[in-house]
Order: C-alpha cells, then structure tokens, then sequence
C-alpha cells in the first residue's frame, strides 16, 4: 500500500503540471485574501474567516485535478493489470492511492499556515481566535478528505482523466452545495430545509469551521468518505 502511495506522490510531481496546480491554489487564495477587493488588510479586522469560506470552492477544483489520474489513467494506459496481479487486496489498492492523492492536498494546504502567522503578526490587538482558526482546519481537512475520496471514486469509472475530472467536480458540488441550494427553494418550509441542508457537506463543514467539534459532524463526513470507499472498491471488483 505504501509503495503506491509514494508512487502517487512521485506521479503528480514528477511533472511540470503537480507542482502548477499547488500554486495555481495558493495564488488564489493569497490574492484573495490579501489582494483583491474587501481583503484582509481592507477589513481591518484579524481573521481568517474569508479564506475559509474560499477554500472549499478551490478545493473543488484542485482535488479533482489531483485525483482524475488516480485509477483513470492505469486503465488507458493498461497499468491496472499490473497492480491487479499485485498480492494487494482491492482495498489496499484504493487506500493507496487515496492516501497518495490526500498527501497532495494536504502538501498544498500546509504553505496556507503562512497566512495565519502572517495576520497574526500585523495585529495590534489579540489576534485570531485559535480556536475557531484550528476549528477551520479541523473541518477543511474532513472536506479534503471527502473530496478526495470521491475524486479516486470518479476515477474509478472511466478510462479518460478529463471526465474523471468532471464526474469528480459535478458530484463534489452536488454534495457540497446542492442540498444548501434545494433547502432554500421556497417550497421546502416547516423545517424540511433544515433537514435537507443537513444532508450536504456544507452544513457540517460551517459547523465545525465555529469550532464546534460535533461527534455528528464527525461521522457523518467519516460515513461519507466510507461510501465512496467501499463504492470504489464495489466498481474495481467489478472490472
């Protein structure tokens, strides 16, 4: 498993584009945060609660950009026979390379720490909340995680990276967004919305970003990375 978690690594940077994506990402939400209009140094105020609610749109950009290789591109090129007769069990298969792919994202949130050390240093006056920033990073992690797991999900269907790339983004903010979106339709009420909303990833991902860790909140995104797990699993089986 770990062989080919390092050779995941070795893959996405070994060529021009890994090391492209990773700054693509921390470009963004630098010049967002620091940069652009209403930034932080505009506010006025010691926080970092913008790049939190950034973050998630980026993340849906870079980990399926990070993960569409991951089962799509041993299929195109026949690759996956090879692993296939590995002594590796399909599930240390998908948790090789969903370890793989979660290390790059995790490599690409780690320089974001700057930001932090940054806001705290020009603040003249307590500073951030540490524990609603370490809150934050708590709930950005389980949403990476997922993401990612669904990316290798994606992945897992089809033989073209660049539709891995698109199931992996449709589905991602499907789940992210598109129950906030439908608990707001005019005809949910009397409570069905808070109940719909809770079916998305957004709701548990707020929740934890105020710093309240909730056991609910916890299983509910470890469920989710579980059910792409085992689909992913379900879908190599099938092959």
């Amino acid at each position: 498993m770990w062989p080919l978690c390092k050779k995941e690594l070795r893959q996405f940077f070994g060529s021009l584009t890994g090391y492209l994506v990773v700054a693509v990402f921390l470009a963004a939400s630098g010049l967002v945060l620091f940069v652009f209009e209403d930034n932080i140094l505009d506010f006025g105020y010691a926080t970092l609660d913008r790049f939190f609610v950034l973050a998630p749109w980026l993340l849906l950009l870079l980990i399926p950009a990070i993960t569409m290789r991951s089962f799509a591109e041993e299929f195109r090129t026949g690759t996956y026979e090879l692993l296939a007769t590995q002594p590796l069990s399909k599930a240390s298969l998908v948790l090789g390379k969903y370890l793989g792919a979660l290390l790059v994202v995790l490599i690409a949130l780690l320089p974001t720490f700057i930001y932090g050390v940054a806001i705290e240093s020009l603040a003249t006056g307590e500073g951030l909340d540490k524990g609603a920033v370490v809150g934050s990073y708590l709930g950005l992690f389980l949403l990476a995680a997922v993401f990612t797991m669904i990316g290798v999900f994606c992945s897992s269907l089809t033989a073209n990276t660049v539709v891995a790339f698109l199931l992996a983004l449709v589905v991602s903010v499907l789940l992210y967004y598109g129950f906030t979106a439908i608990s707001r339709l005019p005809v949910f009420s009397a409570g069905a919305d808070y109940w719909i909303e809770w079916l998305g990833i957004d709701q548990h991902y707020q929740s934890i970003s105020r710093g309240l860790v909730d056991s609910r909140d916890l299983i509910y995104f470890i469920s989710m990375g579980l059910l792409f797990f085992f689909l992913t699993i379900r879908n190599l089986l099938q092959r």
